[in-house]
């Protein structure tokens, strides 16, 4: 089975984010990267669906669109399950909404499959951490006449067969669909592993395939006015005391809050 996965390189989760003095782009000084949660976990299913057949000609190809650092993230695939690696290598200071950067992926899956074979399955986080446009994933697989289902939290292969399950507030929706076929993989699928020593020392001799298919991804219809980072919001701790005095200040804060 030949596997897919489509990566990004995003801000690390929790770091503080700020916007550039011309309000157009993430100002990076002081920025760590990372693999969007998302698609970290589309990374550990794929490598997990390939164990589980247990035999060779199983491929897990990892490929994501971005700068030339994004290498580092296609590394980090290849130290937990990736096989092959490729980059898109992004141009600098273009607005990349999700109709461009669809157009470049497809482009990407079109010129993988012509050298290596059709993909069974493509993986895509159900959103990219920072954006979270919900639309890449959906927009390539449209362009490819496949399937889809987003918002995917279990993933059983048979044969030329894939169930996937969908979390509801019931319980879970199952959608089966015939290969060829992509899926949107959510957090909490399973629990990502730590890469071994040996996985990092080969990933670092990985070979990257860079594909020159972003230059003729033109802009979609959405456009970026401005970035602005919303208000912080700050909290306080008040001492109510230390000792027995501290009881009717207790009380009437309970009184407050409706407790009592």
């Amino acid at each position: 089975m030949r596997i897919l996965v489509c990566v990004k390189r995003v801000p690390a989760v929790g770091s503080r984010i700020n916007v550039a003095a011309d309000g157009q782009q993430v100002d990076t000084a002081h920025l760590g990267f990372t693999t969007s949660p998302h698609e970290e976990c589309a990374v550990e299913e794929a490598a997990q669906i390939a164990e589980r057949l247990d035999g060779d000609g199983h491929a897990v190809v990892v490929l994501t669109l971005g700068p030339p650092e994004s290498a580092e993230q296609l590394r980090y695939a290849a130290s937990v399950g990736g096989t092959e690696l490729a980059l898109v290598v992004a141009e600098g200071g273009l607005d990349w909404d999700p109709q461009r950067t669809a157009v470049a992926i497809t482009d990407a899956v079109r010129e993988l499959e012509a050298v290596g074979g059709e993909f069974d399955l493509i993986l895509f986080g159900n959103e990219s951490a920072d954006g979270g446009n919900f639309q890449v994933g959906t927009r390539v697989a449209y362009a490819l006449s496949r399937p889809m289902v987003n918002g995917i939290k279990g993933i059983d292969v048979s044969g030329s067969s894939i169930t996937a399950r969908r979390e509801t507030d019931a319980g879970y929706e199952v959608y089966e669909l015939e290969t060829p076929c992509a899926l949107g993989v959510k957090e909490g699928i399973n629990l990502p592993r730590y890469p071994t020593m040996k996985g990092r020392l080969a990933s670092r001799k990985a070979q990257i395939a860079e594909l020159d298919c972003a230059q003729n991804a033109a802009a979609g219809g959405q456009a970026r006015e401005r970035l602005h980072r919303p208000p912080e919001r700050a909290s306080t701790t008040v001492m109510l005391g230390d000792s027995a005095a501290a009881a009717p200040a207790v009380v009437d804060l309970l009184d407050e809050l409706g407790v009592l």
